[in-house]
């Protein structure tokens, strides 16, 4: 498998950014009658984390992650990122070129 980072141009700045997750989501429980003091920590898989570029990126995530599944699959890396994971090089350059295609210079992959 090879692996991409997934970039989108940022909204302000328009320079390359992605979102990193620098600690696992901590979900914790209210109740009507009683407290409860359990947080279970999770991490976000891939699409959540695309889905979180929502208001960064130039592009909508919502669009961005059918043209990534059709070649790879949106994972999260071992220091939080964001990243396409393909089988081999033949989808690389298809999915750079179908990004290109559908977005112009919006959306980047980086090794």
């Amino acid at each position: 498998m090879i692996r991409y980072r997934l970039f989108g141009r940022c909204r302000i700045y328009h320079d390359p950014v992605s979102p990193v997750l620098k600690q696992p989501a901590a979900i914790g429980w209210s109740a009507w009658f009683r407290d409860i003091d359990l947080v279970t920590p999770s991490r976000l898989k891939g699409p959540e984390l695309l889905r979180r570029t929502k208001g960064w990126w130039t592009v909508e995530p919502g669009e961005v992650q059918p043209v990534v599944e059709r070649f790879g699959r949106l994972v999260v890396g071992g220091g939080g990122e964001l990243m396409v994971e393909l089988e081999d090089m033949e989808r690389v350059k298809g999915l750079q070129g179908s990004l290109k295609e559908n977005f112009g210079d919006q959306v980047l992959l980086a090794p």
